[in-house]
């Protein structure tokens, strides 16, 4: 009988690691099943409230860390070493290992209420303490399993990521102290299933009322082209390798500015441009905005006298050329080679939307809630952005930003090679959306709204993240008790 309770215990522990490990591996990573992410850590909760502790812990720690491997792949093509991969998620598995742990520990203490918040609130205090000191930022926050879901996405601008986190914890910690006390407390069931579903229910509604808004301002028709080879992928050459491709960008500028484009968005870092050869490439774009009324934003390398930035190069009609350098750099790749930005660039809109306020960020800067937030608190309405992504990454690295564009208010106008061309409204809605690798030159053309919406998470911040810090400061210090 001993021996058939330890292979039932044995077969317990397996499944729950299985199965948690399982919905981890498909509901988050770069194409992720979002329904699945709600109920990914409910197995592990399951088992963890039913047994010892030292059970528990490798339990949730292992499946966290198996789960990473769907992105394995990801980390060899951006050239980063095994022990990368397993720091990344070695990390976030000893952080939900204890946020179970802890769960548990005040579950059996018969505080049930505590439970239910202590779980979220320690996980997500794991995740703004990481964004905070991390090179990534909130890049790898579990509220990016749910860009496609619309309506639940709208609690990013109320609360950023962290809120999305935090509810995305509290339903499976819900449903597992449920499920756990239903045959023994039953009452006590029940209200916290009530309180998770209704939770849930409310942020739904209001995202569908959100949803159902629309966005405000003048519609704008932005344009973004894109090249992967065949002559317009970029080079590392200055001089006339540069130059050449510059020009072949800006003849598609002025086709999609011909067909009705009033912004051209370009890649990022597409030729490298020294101050020598500054004065050739305004050359090249600043006589289409002066003659066409268009805003054109070129990505590039560029050195000079201040060190080698990846910049953004804005030409609007009948305004000198204006840059903006990349604040957040992708070590070590772009580290060892630009010096970061240290300053935000907004665009005064042309012509007839000159009642709008614009702006440019690049790629990676929009992984993290700033410069982004900043922008949006200086009311901007569209978000102007050169990208680079690598293939892989181009459905969630593009789509990173596009919780961005709900957070803050904006519109997002997203050029990425090796990536996707990506045009979104602030309510995260994708307007449209085009492979760069699907021609020569891969081009979009499409009208979004460029107003732009107060949001909570503008006016409070990180709030929700300084929040859940303190609560769970406050589980524990009721722990003892």
């Amino acid at each position: 009988m001993g021996s058939a309770n330890r292979m039932g215990r044995i077969n317990n522990a397996l499944l729950a690691f299985a199965a948690t490990a399982a919905l981890l591996y498909f509901g988050n990573g770069l194409m992720p099943r979002w329904p699945l992410m709600w109920f990914a850590p409910l197995p592990v909760l399951l088992f963890a409230l039913r047994q010892p502790a030292w059970k528990a812990s490798p339990v949730a720690f292992g499946a966290w860390l198996v789960s990473g491997l769907n992105l394995w792949h990801y980390f060899r093509v951006l050239g980063a070493p095994p022990v990368a991969w397993f720091a990344s998620f070695g990390m976030g598995a000893a952080g939900f290992a204890a946020s179970v742990l802890l769960a548990r520990a005040l579950a059996r203490r018969g505080m049930l209420w505590s439970a239910w918040l202590g779980l979220p609130a320690a996980w997500i205090s794991f995740e703004f303490v990481r964004n905070l000191l991390w090179p990534h930022g909130s890049a790898a926050c579990l509220a990016y399993s749910q860009l496609n879901f619309l309506a639940f996405l709208q609690t990013a601008s109320l609360a950023g990521p962290w809120g999305m986190g935090f509810i995305l914890m509290l339903f499976p910690a819900g449903l597992a102290l449920g499920i756990d006390r239903w045959g023994t407390e039953r009452k006590r069931a029940l209200r916290i299933l009530g309180a998770t579903l209704s939770v849930f229910a409310a942020l739904l509604l209001f995202g569908a009322v959100r949803l159902a808004m629309p966005q405000p301002g003048p519609q704008v028709t932005v344009a973004l082209v894109a090249s992967d080879a065949n002559g317009g992928a970029a080079v590392n050459q200055p001089g006339a390798p540069t130059q050449r491709l510059f020009g072949n960008y800006a003849r598609r500028a002025e086709q999609l500015i011909a067909r009705g484009a009033q912004v051209v968005v370009m890649p990022e870092d597409m030729g490298v441009v020294l101050d020598s050869d500054a004065a050739a490439t305004d050359a090249t774009f600043q006589p289409i905005a002066d003659r066409t009324g268009a805003v054109l934003v070129v990505g590039m390398a560029r050195i000079g006298a201040t060190g080698r930035h990846n910049e953004a190069r804005i030409y609007a009609p009948a305004e000198a050329p204006r840059n903006y350098d990349k604040e957040h750099l992708l070590p070590p790749v772009e580290t060892s080679r630009f010096t970061p930005g240290t300053s935000r660039t907004l665009v005064a809109a042309p012509g007839k939307f000159a009642a709008q306020t614009w702006a440019v960020a690049i790629c990676k800067d929009l992984d993290f809630t700033n410069p982004a937030r900043a922008y949006g608190r200086a009311g901007v309405g569209l978000m102007l952005t050169p990208a680079w992504d690598f293939r892989v990454d181009g459905f969630w690295h593009g789509h990173i930003a596009v919780m961005r564009a709900v957070e803050d208010g904006f519109s997002l106008v997203r050029t990425a090679r090796d990536g996707l061309l990506t045009v979104a409204d602030n309510r995260g809605r994708v307007a449209a959306e085009n492979a760069s690798d699907t021609a020569s030159f891969a081009t979009l053309l499409v009208t979004v709204p460029a107003g732009h919406s107060h949001t909570l998470f503008l006016i409070l911040g990180d709030w929700f993240g300084w929040c859940s810090i303190g609560l769970l400061l406050l589980v524990l210090i009721r722990l003892p008790r």
